[in-house]
């Protein structure tokens, strides 16, 4: 019988701590901080949940030579189970995003959740595999900015989080096999940059407090997920590069919290940064790849 500890292992649920930062910094930069955020943030993790769920469905015969230990393969999730489950979900993100913001966030949530299961089924082992997924990221920003008519204003923070999602999509197609040490300087050179550009002068240059904020959790995300990646670089191993990956899903909310100290909401960018260490812990227990 299914268990709940190997559903919450199917759609990697501590990494779901870096989903609800896309919405709030989006929502952030739209000047849509509110009630609604809530119901959209609680949208995105049911669509990350389902895309993780629809990827372990998808990859399970593969999975059965390359990660036997997960749910599927192993035998604790059945796949008609595991697919039932995406789809739950993808029908219960769609559903919460249409509740909390209206038809403005579905017309976000429709195409971020058809994004989710085209990377899923169909671009994820192809070139365009990283670009699909930062895709999905960029578009759960906007999801964020949705309710409000200041969507525009969040592209700068979804262009952000795409990157770097392709950067960290990139680097994870060698955490079963290992790669030599280009991969890993070529996403630690992005990761650098991308930290350096979210440090800089945000929307309210004359607020010393948001820019010293804003530069720290940029400063910290860098330290996070560089670190990682030099060890990678130093030594490219699967296991070190499966370390890398997990820094960079558990980083992710401190460059969302910069983000939305960047653009005036400093308490809710430092609250956003405290899913880190929060993360740090559950990723011992299950893991978040």
């Amino acid at each position: 019988m299914t268990e709940l500890r190997d559903l919450l292992e199917l759609v990697r649920a501590p990494a779901a701590l870096s989903v609800p930062g896309d919405v709030i910094a989006g929502a952030a930069a739209g000047h849509a901080l509110g009630g609604r955020t809530l119901g959209l943030a609680c949208s995105s993790v049911c669509l990350y949940w389902a895309g993780m769920a629809a990827n372990d469905w998808a990859d399970r015969r593969l999975d059965e030579v390359e990660r036997p230990e997960r749910p599927i393969p192993s035998g604790r999730v059945s796949p008609g189970t595991a697919l039932a489950v995406a789809a739950g979900l993808t029908a219960a993100g769609v559903a919460a995003a249409g509740l909390a913001g209206g038809r403005r966030a579905l017309t976000v949530a429709v195409p971020l959740a058809a994004a989710v299961w085209a990377y899923d089924l169909l671009a994820k082992n192809t070139p365009a595999g990283p670009a699909a997924m930062a895709l999905c990221r960029g578009l759960d920003v906007l999801l964020g900015a949705a309710p409000s008519r200041l969507t525009v204003a969040a592209l700068p923070s979804a262009l952000t989080i795409a990157t770097h999602t392709y950067l960290l999509t990139a680097l994870s197609r060698a955490e079963v096999s290992g790669t030599d040490r280009r991969l890993p300087a070529a996403t630690l050179t992005g990761t650098l940059a991308l930290a350096a550009a979210t440090a800089g002068p945000g929307a309210r240059r004359g607020d010393a407090s948001a820019c010293e904020a804003h530069t720290v959790l940029a400063a910290w995300y860098a330290a996070e997920f560089g670190v990682s990646q030099a060890r990678a670089v130093a030594e490219p191993s699967a296991g070190r590069i499966r370390a890398a990956v997990a820094s960079g899903i558990v980083g992710l909310p401190a460059l969302q919290g910069a983000l939305a100290a960047r653009t005036g909401a400093t308490r809710t960018g430092l609250v956003l940064a405290t899913a880190v260490p929060l993360a740090r812990r559950l990723i011992r227990k299950l893991s978040p790849t």
